[in-house]
């Protein structure tokens, strides 16, 4: 499994993967603390750790290459991101309602890619199951979105907030396998 090309790409850029979590708890700490922030505010915020988190993880692809080609599955979560982003930023007057689809449609999405990337990496990383339950939890994070679009605006900032706590975790924890790993390797 160490002398895998992807896996050694992988341990040599868990950094980007380690980012995107401290990103995502940073984000989901401050959310929770805050919850009665005004719906602008939150917009916006959520808009540039979308737009962030998209950053990096096309970073992430464009760098992490197998055969030379970037992985898919994560450029498109990398644009998804980024275009959530720009979304958020140019239309900062979203309704909660709009913010909770377009939080809740990120989320599916982004899930539904990540367990494509856990399930394509399956042979060349071990516990890429990290992977596949943070697309798990995104997956489960939307459902739960469309289920219930009436919750009030305090309510839907804290499960924002728990979510990206719980999802920023899962990818930290993912680097440091990938950091352990390629320290042994090097």
């Amino acid at each position: 499994m160490s002398d895998n090309p992807l896996w050694q790409a992988l341990g040599r850029h868990w950094k980007w993967i380690a980012l995107r979590g401290v990103a995502a708890v940073i984000f989901g700490v401050l959310a929770i603390a805050w919850p009665s922030i005004a719906l602008a505010v939150l917009v916006l915020v959520w808009g540039a750790y979308a737009f962030v988190d998209g950053l990096f993880t096309l970073l992430a692809a464009a760098r992490m290459r197998e055969s030379g080609r970037p992985i898919w599955p994560l450029a498109l979560v990398g644009l998804l991101g980024i275009g959530a982003g720009l979304v958020a930023f140019f239309w900062p007057a979203l309704t909660a309602l709009g913010l909770l689809m377009l939080i809740a449609v990120w989320a599916l999405i982004t899930g539904v890619l990540q367990i494509i990337a856990a399930i394509r990496l399956r042979n060349s990383l071990a516990n890429e199951w990290w992977l596949g339950l943070s697309g798990a939890v995104s997956v489960l994070f939307g459902i739960l979105m469309f289920a219930n679009p009436g919750a009030g605006a305090v309510a839907v900032v804290w499960v924002i907030g728990a979510y990206a706590v719980f999802f920023g975790v899962l990818l930290i924890m993912l680097a440091l396998r990938l950091r352990k790993t390629s320290t042994f390797n090097a």
